[in-house]
Parts: C-alpha cells; sequence; structure tokens
C-alpha cells in the first residue's frame, strides 16, 4: 500500500483531515515518483540481462542445481528457474513503484517456503539468484538508485529466509 493510501485510510478511519505529517510525505512520495519510475523502467528494459547474469552466477555458485538430480537440471528445468527469477525481479519493479513492499509480499512473497518446500526447491539457491540479480541491477543503477531497489531485493530475499 503506497503512503498515498495508507494515510488516506488512517486518516478515513479516524474521521479526520491529513495531518501535516501525512501531507509532507506524500509530497516526498510524489516528488521521488519520477526517480522510481526510472529506476522500474531501467530494471524492467535490462530485465533479460539481469536474469541472464544472475542465472550464470547462480549455477557457476551452485553447480548442484543444474548437475542431474538437481532442481534445475536440463533445459526446461534451468528456463523454469530463470523464469522464477525473472518473476522475483517483476516484483521487485512492483515495489520500487509504489514505494512500498506491500506488493510484493501480498502478490509473491505469501506461501512462498511452502510452495518451494513442496516442490523440494532449495530456498537458499533461489535467494542466491536474488542476491546475484541484486547485484546485477545495481550495476545499471546510480549509487543512490541502487539503493532505492537494493532494499526491495533485500525484502524478497528476507522472505526466503
Amino acid at each position: 500500500m503506497s503512503v498515498v493510501t495508507k494515510s488516506i485510510v488512517n486518516a478515513d478511519a479516524e474521521a479526520r483531515y491529513l495531518s501535516p505529517g501525512e501531507l509532507d510525505r506524500i509530497k516526498g512520495f510524489v516528488t521521488g515518483g519520477a526517480r522510481r519510475l526510472r529506476i522500474a523502467q531501467t530494471l524492467t528494459e535490462n530485465r533479460e540481462r539481469i536474469v541472464k547474469q544472475a542465472g550464470d552466477q547462480l549455477f557457476q555458485k551452485r553447480p548442484d542445481v543444474v548437475s542431474p538430480g538437481g532442481n534445475a537440471y536440463g533445459e526446461e528445468m534451468t528456463a523454469t528457474c530463470l523464469r522464477d527469477l525473472d518473476y522475483y525481479l517483476r516484483l521487485v519493479t512492483y515495489g520500487v513503484v509504489s514505494g512500498d513492499v506491500t506488493p510484493i509480499e501480498e502478490i509473491g512473497i505469501v506461501g512462498l517456503k511452502e510452495m518451494y518446500n513442496s516442490l523440494g526447491t532449495p530456498i537458499p539457491a533461489v535467494a542466491e539468484g536474488v542476491r546475484a540479480m541484486k547485484a546485477v541491477a545495481g550495476s545499471l543503477l546510480s549509487g543512490e538508485d541502487s539503493a532505492e531497489a537494493g532494499a526491495y531485493f533485500d525484502f524478497v530475499i528476507g522472505a526466503m529466509q
């Protein structure tokens, strides 16, 4: 839920106008909108590169994942692994745009551990892939933009711990 929505919901629940502090937070959110959109656009435009390089790094670090018996063994399963990384990158862009982790949480994190455990997917390997995406994405962004996006990658990684 964005700062705008949260502020309105809270004020309405108390039947009051928005406070000066809430208005300042909304102003900051609106002012930072162009920056958040720029970050999301960079991630979106470079998604194939980010996912491929992160996948390559993951498979180098965790050869067990792509070895016989590993969850990403074979062309089809490797493609499935990369598809999952792409999914988490998309969730990160939703968080960046909204300036909040709620879309990530509500769309893609609820039930994550249970799903991967039921599939026998090693969650630490998935988290390692998301860490690799964070590093690749960070190399495409300025320091401040990288830190902003990094917080959303960290949220996804934290949900896997």
